[in-house]
């Protein structure tokens, strides 16, 4: 969702930051994202944004039903190196957990944070 909701050009800031990357999407914030895609106004636009820009990337089954648990479990995976949310709390659980995070530094550009 952050392509509409902060002007990123999330594709290619990730090829700016990563070489080459591989990007993973968990199933359940795919289901997430379809909810809110349903619904109407800016939300909805950019859930509709976030699921066309997802279909980019691979998509993995994981145990947890809720979005933030299915990443946190996709990021203790051993070929996952980098997880992107704008989520504060996510974000700060990942890095307790060792995870680097790529979010948004400001203006439209990401950055990557280290544990």
């Amino acid at each position: 969702m952050m392509p509409v909701e902060c002007n990123v050009r999330l594709f290619d800031e990730l090829d700016r930051l990563l070489d080459r990357p591989e990007l993973v999407v968990p199933e359940a914030a795919l289901a997430e994202l379809e909810k809110l895609a349903g619904g109407a106004g800016e939300e909805a636009t950019a859930a509709s944004v976030g699921l066309d820009l997802a279909e980019r990337c691979h998509h993995r089954e994981t145990d947890a039903a809720y979005a933030d648990d299915a990443v946190f479990e996709l990021a203790q995976a051993d070929d996952v190196t980098h997880v992107v949310t704008n989520d504060r709390p996510l974000r700060e659980r990942l890095l307790e957990a060792g995870v680097s995070v790529i979010s948004l530094r400001g203006g439209s550009k990401l950055t990557i944070n280290q544990p």
